[in-house]
């Protein structure tokens, strides 16, 4: 099994790291840009996503982390980790915050609420139990958690989750979605992937479910395969990727 990336700038890194251990997987922290070079796949964890882009811009991490995902090498984001992914953010802090985008849905930065709103739920996660086994529920952990209300019509919806009936945006970020026609105010999506990309608004990491994981590393095999069986054909001579010297073409590991 391929070496899995966690960003380890801040937030809930140890846990990702444990959960993957329990699954006999090796998970190494990611600080530096170079370090992406040594893994398959990365995982960004929760935590406060204010703080986390303004490391990421202090060790100079956008620019390797958006190649990252271009060259389609697999990326989960929980919690903070889908706001990086997300295309648009809204509900942010005032100057708002770098994103690393790809995943094409909008995103509110907390659309839960704050600390002392935090709530843990059972979420109906079908495909999960399809490609998983287990309950047809996952405990979810929202901790100051965002929420998806829009996505691209290549984005596979997980798991999604009423809105609480008292829910009201706030001022700033209700202009903001007057251009989004097609959020649901009667519920909200939580978990998605696109591709390459697996995101959750909660953290599988708290829970002792490892279903997410073992389910994110089933799907960043797969897409890897894909990617290292393709064919470039350069002026009629094929080039596998698998074959290129590093700077030539992309190398998947």
């Amino acid at each position: 099994m391929a070496v899995v990336g966690v960003l380890a700038l801040q937030g809930s890194f140890n846990e990702h790291i444990a959960a993957l251990r329990r699954l006999g997987v090796k998970g190494v922290e990611i600080k530096k840009p170079e370090q992406l070079d040594n893994v398959a796949s990365l995982i960004i964890p929760g935590g406060e996503s204010t703080t986390m882009a303004k490391l990421a811009q202090y060790h100079n991490l956008f620019p390797a982390l958006r190649e990252f995902v271009k060259m389609g090498k697999p990326v989960w984001g929980t919690c903070a980790g889908l706001i990086f992914l997300a295309n648009k953010a809204v509900g942010q802090k005032i100057g708002g915050q770098e994103l690393i985008g790809g995943l094409d849905c909008t995103v509110h930065r907390n659309f839960f609420g704050s600390q002392i709103q935090s709530f843990e739920t059972e979420l109906s996660v079908p495909e999960l139990a399809s490609k998983e086994g287990g309950p047809e529920t996952f405990r979810g952990v929202f901790i100051r958690a965002p929420a998806i209300l829009e996505v691209g019509p290549e984005v596979q919806v997980l798991a999604d989750y009423p809105v609480p009936s008292n829910k009201v945006l706030d001022s700033n970020s209700a202009a903001e979605m007057q251009e989004e026609k097609d959020w649901s105010e009667e519920k909200v999506i939580v978990a998605v992937r696109q591709g390459n990309l697996l995101a959750t608004a909660f953290h599988p990491e708290l829970t002792a479910d490892t279903r997410w994981h073992s389910y994110f590393l089933k799907m960043a095999s797969n897409v890897l395969e894909e990617a290292s069986s393709s064919i470039v054909a350069v002026g009629g001579v094929d080039l596998s990727l698998n074959k290129q010297p590093k700077n030539d073409l992309p190398i998947f590991q």
